[in-house]
C-alpha cells in the first residue's frame, strides 16, 4: 500500500514539473518578444486657435508608443512660424494636416485650402446681428433684381434666385474664430469659401444685384434646383413661371356716344337749330 502511494506521488510530482516547465517557456517567450518603440513627437503645450502662428512656447513633446500618427512631426524647429489651420488642444500631437504650408504665415490666408478662394460679401445689419454669419456655418446665396434685357416695366417685376448653395462662411469681418459664448457679432463683410468660378459669379452679383445669405443645416449637403420667384407669384399669380410673360388681358371698352353736328338756320330774325348724326355713325 505504501509502495503504491509512493508511485502515485512520484507521478504527480513529475507531471507538476512538466507543467511548470511548459508555463515557464510560454511566459518566457512572451516576455522576451519584441518591445514597442517609444517615439517623442511634437505636441501642443497649450490650446492653439485657428490662424495662430506657432511659437516655441506653444510646443512641447509627448511619447507615442508603437506606430506614429500619419504626419507626426519629430522636431519643433519644423513647425515654428507655421500657421494653424485647425484648432489644437493641449497635449495633442501636431500633424502636418493641421498646419499651413511653410512660408504662408497665419491668419485668414492660411486657412484657405488649395484651389479655393475667399470672396468678401457685404451683408446688411439684419444678417450681421442675427449671428449666423459666423465662421464654419453653411449658407445659400440669394440674388434679387431685374434680369438683363428687361425694363422697369417688366410684368414679372423683380426676381430672386438661388445663386450658390452650401457655401462655408470662412470669416465674419476680420474674425476667423467663433465667439466663445455663441453671441452674435455685428459685421459688415463676410468672407465665403468658394471656387474660382463661384468667386467670379459672386463678384458680378455683388455689383449688379442685391445679395442675401440664407442659413442652412451644416449636415444638409443636398443641392436643390429652384426655379426662382418673381413679384407676380407673390401677388397671387402663383402658376406663372418665372421668366414667362403674363398673357395679355382683353380690355372691353364701352361704346362711344355717336358724333352729332349742330346746324343753326337763320330765317330773317328767326333762328332755328337742327342736329344731325354723321354719315359714319349711321353706317
Amino acid at each position: 500500500m505504501n509502495r503504491r502511494l509512493t508511485s502515485i506521488l512520484l507521478i504527480a510530482f513529475v507531471v507538476a514539473i512538466a507543467c511548470s516547465y511548459l508555463v515557464f517557456r510560454v511566459v518566457g517567450n512572451r516576455l522576451g518578444g519584441p518591445q514597442h518603440r517609444v517615439t517623442k513627437v511634437v505636441a501642443a503645450a497649450t490650446d492653439i486657435k485657428l490662424g495662430s502662428v506657432l511659437r516655441p512656447v506653444d510646443l512641447t513633446t509627448v511619447d507615442i508608443v508603437g506606430t506614429l500618427p500619419k504626419g507626426a512631426i519629430l522636431k519643433p524647429s519644423d513647425v515654428i512660424g507655421r500657421g494653424v489651420i485647425s484648432d489644437l488642444y493641449v497635449g495633442e500631437p501636431v500633424l502636418e494636416s493641421r498646419l499651413a504650408p511653410p512660408g504662408s504665415g497665419g491668419g485668414l490666408a492660411a486657412t484657405i485650402p488649395d484651389g479655393m478662394r475667399a470672396c468678401a460679401v457685404k451683408v446688411d445689419e439684419v444678417v450681421g446681428v442675427a449671428g449666423f454669419a459666423t465662421p464654419g456655418m453653411r449658407v445659400d446665396v440669394l440674388i434679387s433684381g431685374n434680369p438683363p434685357g428687361t425694363s422697369n416695366v417688366n410684368p414679372q417685376g423683380s426676381q430672386v434666385r438661388t445663386l450658390l448653395q452650401n457655401i462655408q462662411v470662412l470669416s465674419a469681418g476680420t474674425d476667423i474664430q467663433r465667439d466663445a459664448e455663441g453671441k452674435p457679432q455685428q459685421v459688415q463683410v463676410v468672407n465665403l469659401l468658394v471656387t474660382p468660378q463661384q468667386a467670379e459669379a459672386l463678384s458680378l452679383a455683388s455689383n449688379q444685384t442685391k445679395i442675401q445669405l440664407v442659413l442652412r443645416n451644416p449636415l444638409d449637403t443636398k443641392l436643390v434646383d429652384t426655379p426662382g420667384t418673381g413679384l407676380a407669384r407673390l401677388f397671387g399669380e402663383a402658376n406663372v413661371p418665372v421668366g414667362t410673360p403674363r398673357p395679355a388681358r382683353t380690355i372691353h371698352r364701352a361704346p362711344s356716344a355717336p358724333r352729332l353736328y349742330l346746324i343753326e338756320v337763320f330765317n330773317g330774325s328767326k333762328k332755328t337749330e337742327a342736329k344731325f348724326a354723321s354719315h359714319e355713325e349711321k353706317q
